[in-house]
């Protein structure tokens, strides 16, 4: 007897929630980030390290 296959909607939530955050590990997010902010890559990772991966408390740490 074979399983029957469920249907899956896609959803936008998970890359919704994915861009509110920095992710302090990924050369490519700091990267972006800093360019964005144009601050350095080392003070996007200071700024993350100090207030957590939210990308809005991020910004402002940064001074944008």
């Amino acid at each position: 007897m074979a399983a029957a296959k469920k249907a899956t909607k896609k959803t936008a939530r998970g890359r919704k929630q994915d861009r509110a955050r920095v992710a302090g590990g990924q050369k490519y997010e700091v990267g972006y980030e800093a360019e964005k902010t144009g601050r350095s890559a080392s003070a996007v990772k200071k700024a993350v390290k100090k207030v957590g991966n939210s990308r809005k408390r991020v910004e402002k740490r940064l001074g944008r």
